[in-house]
């Protein structure tokens, strides 16, 4: 069954990635491109709607982005959302200008026409606002569908052309009825299909998958943690015995997690595996190196060197499994006209430029919580569908600086009574990710009668839904002072304990 595809075009927004959730809520397949994407290449998706992103300039900015097509060349049904309304009404002839007073936080929508993008939506309702440019004027043929106290074009549409725009973001949970307008678009609108559902995503990937491989053989590397486990059994549900997966040790693992895991693979999953420990080469190379985009490359490197060694003692490997994500492909790809990369992931930009093998990456379109759907849906065990998100170089990039073995069983020990205690305190399935990051800063202390001076350790817990953004876990003051005296008490080398109150944005989940 072919999926139907809403096409999100992304001007900078901080809520683009939630635009894209809300649609695959829905059971409807979205992408996100760049706004650079042209006509061509936007017949070749072939979407049933287009979402136009909100962005953080203003239209009237030298370098802010525009269409890089006309409108009405597209022929299928588009919704701009605040950038991406004004971005429609200067393409088809309107008028946007400087607002006197800009509207930042939650508004009050009053539905004036109830045709198309309001259907069902009540007559008042919250919604929530971020804008300083705004309507005077709308294109011709278009009729206004909403207004505000300060935007009195709040929205408009035109239905023969099937364009439609909003002023606020309905994507927001601060937008009261934000659910309801979008699924007027996706389905009263669009008329899409909601059947991206993780049934058929893994059935469209096996008969994908087959088609791919053939005969040929494929390893995966299994390093213990959700994406590369769902993976792994996805793919020897689709090739066999044509799968063999394959852990390495890299020296970076969390305390006795290369044991555990191996163990829970063999038993539980059936994914009889090859185990490597490669720790001894892996520190060697990372030796003196502070930078941490240097750690993921070496990292990264050394991961393909190892299974290119290995896949040769095996007969008819061609190629390689990685869990790959969305949020990976995103951060690591500015998929911005004008963004950065925050940073390289392991399993994105960390592979060197030349390898034998060829990648398979069948989650790269999936958000986390989307593959631990589908790793129910091919009915893996929670425990390791819940599990915390781990970087692919590990540990390597919870320590700030250079990497030696008398640090990494300093992180080990700390980061072991940190999640013991949270796992203890019923608190791990309310936390998206938890981990103890290693400071490249030493301190006084006094223990005893003597002074000390030794390592800060942070302790970082966030909640999140997909990672791209997060916020921090609020403990009981109790639960943190226990945590830092066990690991003061215990772990030699530690002598002061901090707890990471930054969201996402502004910080990053991890520090490198």
């Amino acid at each position: 069954m072919k999926r139907d595809t809403i096409l999100i075009i992304d001007f900078g927004s901080q809520y683009t990635q939630l635009i894209t959730r809300r649609v695959r809520e829905q059971n409807v397949y979205s992408e996100i491109h760049s706004h650079l994407i042209t006509i061509e290449q936007i017949k070749q998706i072939q979407p049933k709607g287009i979402i136009l992103s909100g962005g953080p300039m203003s239209v009237f900015d030298a370098d802010s982005p525009k269409l890089n097509f006309n409108i009405k060349d597209l022929k299928i049904p588009v919704l701009g959302i605040c950038y991406g309304l004004q971005l429609i009404c200067m393409n088809l002839g309107g008028v946007v200008e400087k607002a006197e007073n800009r509207e930042y936080g939650k508004a009050i929508l009053k539905v004036t026409d109830y045709s198309g993008l309001f259907k069902d939506v009540s007559r008042e309702s919250k919604v929530w606002m971020s804008h300083g440019d705004y309507l005077t004027k709308i294109p011709e043929g278009f009729r206004i569908t909403g207004e505000s106290v300060h935007s009195p074009i709040c929205a408009i549409e035109n239905t023969d052309m099937k364009i439609f725009g909003v002023q606020f973001h309905p994507e927001v949970v601060h937008t009261d009825e934000g659910i309801e307008i979008l699924r007027n678009f996706l389905f009263n609108i669009c008329h899409c299909n909601p059947n991206w559902t993780p049934r058929n995503f893994i059935e469209e990937q096996i008969n994908e998958l087959k088609k791919r491989v053939g005969k040929s053989g494929v390893i995966c590397a299994l390093s213990g943690g959700v994406d590369s486990t769902v993976a792994a059994v996805l793919l020897k549900r689709a090739v066999g015995d044509q799968l063999t997966c394959i852990h390495i040790d890299t020296g970076l693992m969390r305390k006795n997690e290369s044991k555990i895991i191996g163990k829970l693979f063999d038993e539980k999953l059936g994914l009889e595996h090859i185990h490597i420990d490669a720790s001894k080469i892996f520190l060697e190379r990372l030796t003196g190196i502070s930078d941490p985009e240097e750690k993921r490359i070496i990292i990264g490197n050394t991961f393909i060197e190892v299974f290119e060694s290995e896949a040769k003692k095996i007969q008819n490997i061609e190629y390689l499994v990685q869990g790959t994500l969305y949020p990976d492909v995103i951060e690591s790809v500015p998929v911005k006209g004008a963004s950065v990369t925050i940073k390289t992931h392991h399993n994105v930009g960390g592979l060197p430029e030349k390898m034998h093998l060829k990648l398979i990456e069948p989650f790269r379109e999936l958000f986390k919580d989307e593959v631990r759907n589908v790793g129910r849906e091919l009915f893996i065990p929670e425990e390791f569908l819940m599990r915390h998100p781990f970087p692919g170089p590990g540990l390597a990039v919870r320590i700030i600086g250079d990497v030696t073995e008398e640090k990494l069983q300093i992180l080990r020990e700390a980061d072991d009574i940190f999640i013991s205690e949270i796992i203890n305190a019923g608190l791990y399935k309310s936390i998206w990710q938890a981990f103890a990051v290693l400071l490249p800063v030493q301190s006084v202390g006094v223990m005893g009668d003597s002074r000390t001076y030794e390592n800060v350790l942070a302790l970082r817990a966030v909640t999140s839904v997909d990672g791209m953004t997060a916020d921090w876990f609020q403990f009981d003051n109790d639960f943190l002072s226990n945590c830092s005296t066990k690991i003061i008490n215990k772990v030699r080398g530690i002598n002061r304990v901090v707890y990471d109150i930054s969201s996402k944005p502004p910080a990053t989940i991890e520090w490198e």
